[in-house]
């Protein structure tokens, strides 16, 4: 009798830690994709300030036709990509499109001066920043799970029940980190 109420003791001990686990790993997830939709929501507003600042760029600079084109490309990518990895790669595609953009927009000091452009330029500018504070928070809620998921004894339940693989960071490609590393552009006015 004293066998059965032990077996019956770890087994409850067992399924107390699974469930814990189980609620927390749920919890976890939760939160990574409530994380994920704010990034989700900055990248909307990115991509619906690129279609104004291409036409005001078009405006002064309407031979760099390449560029334009690349930007629209990569916008239309990024508005399409679904899975996490997907929009990754997207989105950087169209931060390099951009900075090519950018880079056009030097050579024409009328535009410079534009303050239609100044304007979708500071708002860009505005986006990218908030878009860093969400990946950076989606990033810190992706390393808790991730973290949670392979501590002992949960690495033991994870997989049973349904949380068996990492989620993916919102990463820099290397290109990107590559230009973070180069030194900056100058700005001359």
């Amino acid at each position: 009798m004293t066998a059965i109420i032990i077996i019956i003791a770890i087994i409850a001990v067992i399924g107390f830690i699974a469930v814990g686990a189980y609620n927390k790993l749920v919890a976890l997830d939760q939160r990574a994709d409530q994380a994920f939709a704010d990034i989700d929501v900055q990248l909307k507003q990115r991509q619906d300030l690129v279609p104004n600042l291409v036409e005001t760029v078009k405006g002064y600079a309407g031979h760099e036709k390449g560029t334009l084109e690349a930007v629209t490309q990569a916008r239309a990518a990024a508005a399409g990509a679904t899975s996490i990895g997907d929009k990754v790669a997207a989105e950087n595609m169209l931060t390099g499109a951009l900075g090519k953009l950018f880079a056009v927009a030097e050579a024409y000091p009328d535009l410079k001066a534009n303050t239609n452009f100044l304007e979708l330029q500071r708002e860009l500018s505005d986006i990218e920043n908030k878009l860093a504070a969400a990946r950076r928070f989606f990033n810190n809620a992706v390393s808790e799970f991730n973290a949670f998921r392979a501590q002992f004894p949960t690495v033991l339940f994870a997989g049973i029940i349904g949380f068996g693989s990492e989620k993916p960071f919102f990463e820099v490609d290397a290109n990107d980190r590559a230009a973070m590393t180069a030194a900056p552009p100058t700005v001359k006015f």
